[in-house]
């Protein structure tokens, strides 16, 4: 079992194609449990969880656009899809008895509560698991960028970024046999070097906030609360690499 946990509050960002499991599309049950039983070893570890998770699975803004769709329109579709992906992790979650919220940037009070900073810190201080649908709520923007953004109005400590390999790789390690992973980066590494962890803006947004970034392979049983304690193989993204 891991040791204590290094940080007390985390912000842990997943691709919506991190839910699909084996479909093309949509979400798969069993990686959804799967994902909502890691969050829940971490939270009974006494670390304080939120989450933001993409839409990719269900609708792409950008891939929209490219077949003529109007951009805004596309960006609005993608970030509803967050917003089923979160009722999802939610229900999944509650399974496993944590008491879960989620907050959506665009208000639908019928399905869930709007995103107010305050009620969602809150929320994290007594022990509840925080869900940002929706993403910021405008259009241009990434659920990256949306996650750094709850990130630093939640005065986390770290934002994790649950991916399918076990850290940052200087090219796809699974099409690239030489690909190099990194055990540390710093902000300016990411950006000179071009490497697809985040995008620019989100970047950028933890560089100002000072809030590392630590990317880890989230499909690896127990590796959430190893990550958590310094353990097992992630890459982390700060000041100074």
């Amino acid at each position: 079992m891991p040791s204590a946990p290094r940080y007390r509050r985390v912000l842990l960002k997943l691709s919506g194609e991190g839910l699909m499991g084996d479909r093309e599309y949509g979400l798969d049950p069993k990686m959804v449990g799967m994902v909502a039983q890691e969050i829940k070893t971490v939270t009974d570890m006494g670390v304080q969880v939120c989450l933001v998770i993409g839409g990719g699975n269900i609708f792409r803004g950008v891939s929209g656009a490219a077949q003529g769709m109007d951009r805004a329109s596309g960006d609005y579709m993608g970030m509803l899809a967050t917003v089923i992906n979160s009722l999802a992790m939610q229900s999944a979650l509650e399974r496993h008895g944590l008491q879960t919220r989620v907050q959506s940037a665009i208000p639908m009070t019928t399905v869930c509560e709007p995103y107010i900073r305050r009620r969602a810190a809150r929320h994290m201080e007594k022990g509840r698991v925080v869900i940002f649908a929706a993403g910021t709520g405008n259009p241009f923007f990434t659920t990256d960028t949306a996650a750094a953004l709850r990130a630093a109005e939640m005065s986390v400590d770290a934002m994790l970024k649950g991916t399918q390999v076990d850290g940052v790789y200087s090219a796809d390690p699974r099409k690239d046999k030489n690909a190099k992973r990194y055990d540390t980066l710093s902000y300016m590494d990411v950006l000179q070097r071009d490497l697809q962890v985040m995008d620019a803006s989100a970047i950028a947004l933890a560089r100002e906030n000072k809030i590392p970034i630590i990317v880890f392979d989230i499909h690896k049983s127990g590796s959430f609360a190893e990550t958590m304690c310094g353990q097992g193989t992630f890459t982390i993204i700060k000041d100074e690499a």
